[in-house]
């Protein structure tokens, strides 16, 4: 799928792409580049990116990555692991395939920000439904 395809298609992801705000910025096949530019919605009550923005972030990722028209995959199981404060304005996301199974995938999702500080890091388990 090319990135002009894959923006349209998960344009119909209203919570990851209009709500939270996730930018498609590179596909390959079992690779995706995301990115979010941070504003006040993301932040919980002391100020600071709501984790949750991390895993939606991974999430969404995880979908590009895997999913297209003809080709479905849902989450089995993610661990997330919050590595450090956000220093920057923009969280950027990168999904790839470390194993690949007739039905079960396995991905590592490294999230950083715009200044280059590793924020958080996720591996997600995933099927394969079509």
């Amino acid at each position: 799928m090319t990135l002009e395809e894959a923006k349209n298609f998960f344009h119909n992801d209203v919570y990851a792409m209009q709500t939270t705000g996730i930018e498609l910025l590179e596909v390959k096949d079992n690779y995706s580049k995301c990115s979010l530019k941070l504003g006040k919605k993301h932040e919980n009550a002391v100020g600071k990116v709501m984790g949750g923005v991390f895993f939606t972030l991974a999430d969404f990722s995880f979908a590009v990555a895997t999913n297209s028209p003809e080709h479905w995959t849902v989450t089995t199981n993610s661990q997330i692991n919050y590595l450090s404060q956000v220093k920057g304005n923009t969280l950027i996301s990168e999904c790839q395939q470390i194993k690949e199974g007739k039905t079960l995938c396995t991905y590592e999702i490294n999230i950083t920000d715009n200044l280059g500080t590793k924020v958080a890091l996720i591996i997600t388990n995933g099927m394969h439904l079509k």
